[in-house]
């Protein structure tokens, strides 16, 4: 998955934000996985999971109320 920019994650609704939430842990758990049984063909793409996560849930604490 490439790496998204903030103000592009900004612009998707709450439900959306869940469930991209929800795919990125699963790829995320999916490469770990992977990685320790074989070779991973791109291992930045940790870092840009990893980061993409971050993003997302930075942007719902802000949605939540205070």
């Amino acid at each position: 998955m490439a790496k998204q920019k903030a103000d592009d994650l900004r612009q998707l609704k709450t439900d959306e934000l869940e469930q991209k939430l929800a795919v990125l842990v699963e790829e995320r758990f999916r490469l770990r996985f992977r990685s320790g049984t074989e070779a991973v063909e791109n291992p930045l793409q940790f870092r840009a999971i990893r980061r993409t996560i971050a993003r997302i849930r930075t942007i719902l604490r802000e949605r939540q109320p205070a």
